[in-house]
């Protein structure tokens, strides 16, 4: 996993691009054993570097992390507003 470890963020952005439109930054379509590979880069990235609290992720242990929606909400809900707005006000 130190390959990981030395990813830097600009290709992680690259490989988390590729897995999302399946193809690479050049248009080239990612194979089968390319997709599940950039995947496994992508999610070891997420777990080990980013420690991503986002609903859906891998944790550092290698477990899915799934938020419930009570945690989500109140992740959401500790975050400053932009704007609040009531019904009648838009």
């Amino acid at each position: 996993m130190a390959m990981v470890s030395a990813m830097s963020a600009d290709t992680y952005q690259k490989l988390l691009d590729a897995v999302g439109t399946g193809r690479w930054a050049d248009g080239t379509p990612l194979n089968t054993q390319q997709q599940e590979q950039t995947m496994q880069l992508v999610m070891a990235y997420q777990a080990r570097v980013l420690k991503s609290a986002e609903p859906f992720t891998i944790g550092a242990d290698g477990q899915m992390v799934i938020k419930s929606k009570t945690e989500m909400k109140a992740q959401f809900s500790a975050e400053q507003s932009i704007a609040r707005f009531a019904h009648d006000d838009l």
